[in-house]
């Protein structure tokens, strides 16, 4: 049963889904849309062309699918998504698009933790944690299962890659590697994430591998294309190999070393 509080404001419009519910002072805006058992704590501001995935829960004082604030917007339909189970704490931004039809995406199972902000045009994947304060810049990506620490900074147009984890207090200017282990400002790659990687039961024989790959990327002396050159030639192919080469190869602000 759909459950709105008296003193939230719920503009005509807005769609909701089964068992919603809505805290006090909250206001959901005329184009937004909360799927299936949405919950909006008190204080909590949605605006926009915003759709809410199921079984999301949005804490105090986040502010979703506000303008954007990057200074070339010239008005039309920009867009905000949130994924299923996603879980918002207090005080989270994450602003809409820039240009006509533009969508600033996060995606299901993520924790964005209290103050983190999602600038236009990103994309947040699933399983994200985004630890307190963390901001990721406009049309930054983010891929699945990667950790953002607090208070770091991430420039525009940035990747993140999966599985990478980027310590507290960070500045993140180059495209981080998926399985690296990155912290520092400025950043550099410590080493692979491979808590991370036991967890989700890769081999250790793919560990291995990864690891060999980091010595040949960030500790033999080697420039980036000897690097690539030296693991295709001396490693044992495997999928997270083969993805790593090519997120270094289409990297277009360079990488995390």
């Amino acid at each position: 049963m759909t459950c709105i509080h008296p003193t939230a404001v719920v503009h005509d419009g807005a769609e909701l889904g089964e068992d919603v519910e809505i805290g006090a002072y909250s206001i959901v805006g005329p184009r937004v849309k909360l799927r299936d058992r949405v919950t909006v704590m008190p204080h909590v501001f949605l605006d926009g062309q915003t759709t809410i995935g199921r079984e999301c829960t949005i804490f105090p004082f986040a502010s979703l699918g506000s303008l954007t604030q990057d200074l070339k917007y010239k008005g039309g339909d920009t867009f905000v998504e949130i994924g299923e189970r996603t879980t918002i704490r207090e005080y989270v931004t994450i602003n809409s698009g820039t240009a006509e039809g533009e969508t600033t995406r996060v995606g299901s199972g993520c924790l964005i933790m209290a103050y983190c902000h999602v600038a236009h045009g990103s994309r947040v994947g699933d399983r994200v944690i985004m630890a307190n304060g963390a901001s990721l810049s406009g049309d930054g990506v983010v891929e699945d299962d990667a950790t953002i620490g607090g208070m770091t900074g991430i420039h525009q147009f940035t990747r993140i890659g999966r599985f990478a984890m980027v310590g507290g207090m960070s500045r993140i200017t180059q495209d981080v590697p998926p399985y690296l282990l990155v912290e520092g400002n400025p950043a550099e790659a410590r080493g692979v994430n491979s808590v991370k990687l036991q967890r989700l039961g890769v081999s250790a024989e793919t560990q291995s591998t990864l690891k060999k790959a980091f010595k040949m990327l960030c500790r033999d002396g080697l420039s980036t294309r000897q690097a690539v050159e030296k693991m295709r030639a001396e490693l044992t192919a495997c999928p997270e190999l083969d993805y790593l080469l090519s997120f270094i190869e289409t990297s277009e602000r360079g990488i995390v070393k």
